[in-house]
């Protein structure tokens, strides 16, 4: 009889699978190791159970211990089948970019979630780098992880992945791209393979905001480099010790956008179902292209799987907000589709100002049409709001008709984008779409701004 003493058994021996369609420009063959396969769903079960076993045989991590770790969720899934096995509780620090489903999955699997603010510094004691430390100094009988600074992170990909991909490519890959946070997966599969064969080029694929491909490339860490974005899993705002520079041949940033449109291209066009991190590292492979050559074999490694990201990458409406769909937007009627169905926000003549001001809040909105029995007949947005007060404190107790600019201009619902973008500037701020049988809606500089590629 075949099987595994328990789940942790089931780690590693992932399968390489050929990409076809996604890399049809590219002129090589190109194979993805394609880490969904382990148990927990990413690639992060190996150096999670490695830093665990490590732990035990040096007595970091006692019997009945709890372990603690900030991770974006795949390392605590990793952790969490870990602690299950083996008897540990488990608390997981995350960042509250992280999609729900990496949440909901980690209380699943008995982990306790600790969500803190992404966009602090590191050394905020908000940061989830900073409460993960404070809760294993409070916690009695716990033990830090630290998956940056813990090189037995680099070690598991040494002694498990970097072998696996030499023997499935019988030792004729020539290039390893990778997607890099901690540095443990690119440092310990570049010096397998290097060892093997110092020719074999390694590529990290890091994202905007995240310092790695500037120092890297100048040794500088620049804190202008640093700030928010979308993509998870892979960049940096430190330099955690596991990220070994001096085995890196090269990165190449990706774009948030970029990422998540070639996550969802995996999926329909390969039915790889992985995740953001898989979409960054095969648009980076896209952006090497002019590196291979046709005898070249080349590795690139999908750290998760989809199923963590249904609510955003694989999500039409969350795609939509973010401007990452590449929709045919060439009409009036295209600009106001997504909103179509909400009511137009106005204000009478004889309404004070005050009702504006309340209406502004209320629907976080900045210009409102005025009318009268008429029909259209002024508007009133932010700025002429905000003069009023300057030159007079009790505006806010006028009618509407005394502060309100021109009318915004009327267009059909096939007006060209080109010609709306005409009517909006200075003077004017909105257009209203003329959509029949009485009804309108409004388009702002806003709408035009989010169909810019």
């Amino acid at each position: 009889m075949k099987y595994a003493e328990n789940i942790l058994g089931t780690i590693g021996n992932t399968p390489m699978v050929k990409l076809n369609k996604v890399t049809k420009e590219i002129d090589a063959l190109v194979l993805a190791k394609v880490e969904t396969f382990n148990p927990g769903n990413s690639v992060k079960d190996r150096m999670a159970v490695k830093m665990i076993e490590d732990a035990e045989a040096d007595g970091r991590l006692k019997p009945g211990g709890t372990i603690i770790e900030g991770t974006s969720g795949n390392t605590g899934m990793g952790l969490a089948l870990g602690a299950i096995v083996k008897g540990y509780k488990l608390v997981c620090v995350i960042t509250d970019k992280q999609s729900k489903e990496k949440m909901d999955i980690l209380r699943a699997v008995g982990a306790k979630v600790v969500v803190c603010p992404t966009d602090v510094e590191p050394s905020d004691p908000r940061s989830y780098y900073s409460v993960s430390r404070r809760l294993a100094e409070e916690t009695p009988n716990a033990w830090y992880v630290n998956q940056y600074d813990n090189m037995s992170n680099t070690q598991a990909h040494y002694e498990q992945t970097g072998p696996e991909i030499w023997e499935q490519t019988d030792g004729k890959i020539t290039h390893f791209i990778v997607g890099v946070g901690t540095g443990g997966t690119i440092s310990g599969v570049a010096k397998y393979l290097k060892e093997r064969n110092p020719n074999v080029k390694i590529w990290g694929v890091d994202t905007y905001g995240s310092v790695f491909k500037k120092y890297h490339e100048t040794g500088i860490f620049d804190e202008n480099e640093i700030y928010s974005y979308i993509t998870e899993g892979i960049g940096e705002d430190i330099l955690p010790k596991n990220v070994d520079f001096s085995l890196i041949d090269g990165f190449t940033k990706v774009t948030d956008k970029d990422a998540a449109v070639y996550t969802r291209k995996l999926a329909l066009e390969e039915g790889i179902f992985v995740g953001n991190s898989a979409g960054a590292a095969i648009k980076g492979v896209l952006q090497l292209k002019e590196h291979f050559k046709p005898e070249d074999v080349v590795v690139v490694l999908f750290h998760d799987s989809g199923s963590r990201y249904v609510g955003k990458m694989f999500n039409d409406d969350w795609m939509r907000e973010r401007g990452f769909l590449d929709e045919d937007i060439t009409k009036a009627e295209d600009l106001i589709k997504d909103h179509i169905e909400k009511p137009l926000v106005v204000v009478r003549t004889e309404e004070l100002v005050s009702h504006a001001i309340e209406r502004m809040r209320k629907y976080k909105i900045s210009q409102i049409p005025v009318i009268d029995i008429n029909g259209f007949v002024g508007s009133v947005d932010e700025t002429d709001l905000f003069q009023s007060y300057i030159s007079d404190k009790n505006a806010a107790e006028k009618p509407i008709r005394e502060v309100m600019g021109k009318p915004y201009p009327i267009v059909k619902a096939g007006t060209p984008v080109e010609e709306i973008s005409k009517l909006i500037n200075k003077e004017n701020q909105a257009v209203l779409v003329d959509l029949g049988d009485g009804r309108h809606h409004i388009i702002t500089k806003y709408d035009i701004i989010g169909t810019i590629k």
